[in-house]
């Protein structure tokens, strides 16, 4: 098995060794072009690399879009949660409110309730003073 591995990476290096794989076997022949070809050849290679710029820059221009789209969405969720919390704050404060009145009326009527009974002791401790006075007469 590792013989078959070394046996194909030899195979694969002596393949890229040949000739047709070098860069010593390029033609160097020379095409020479009319004036009139040879400025739209030029003209068209400027035009080519224009808008290879151009797309480079309108590829970043894109990544920048999706950029500021993904921020955006971030800041979109974060004050959609901020704004779940405040309704749940101002509920548990309108509970609380609910409650603290419901106290507060518990306490005020049992404050009334306690007057009267202390109203009542005060009174049945003046009648027994009377009643008292009344029989050592």
């Amino acid at each position: 098995m590792k013989l078959m591995k070394k046996l194909v990476v030899l195979i694969a290096i002596l393949m890229m060794s040949s000739k047709s794989f070098s860069q010593t076997a390029t033609d160097s022949t020379l095409i020479r072009l009319e004036k009139p070809i040879a400025r739209l050849v030029i003209k068209d290679l400027i035009i080519g690399d224009g808008t290879k710029q151009e797309l480079f820059l309108t590829q970043d221009k894109v990544k920048l879009l999706e950029q500021k789209i993904v921020f955006k969405d971030s800041i979109i969720s974060n004050l959609n949660t901020q704004i779940f919390n405040y309704k749940s704050i101002i509920d548990t404060r309108s509970e609380q409110l609910a409650l603290s009145q419901e106290l507060s009326s518990r306490l005020q009527r049992d404050l009334k309730k306690e007057q009267i009974k202390g109203k009542m002791v005060a009174g049945t401790g003046i009648l027994g003073i009377l009643a008292v006075l009344f029989i050592l007469k």
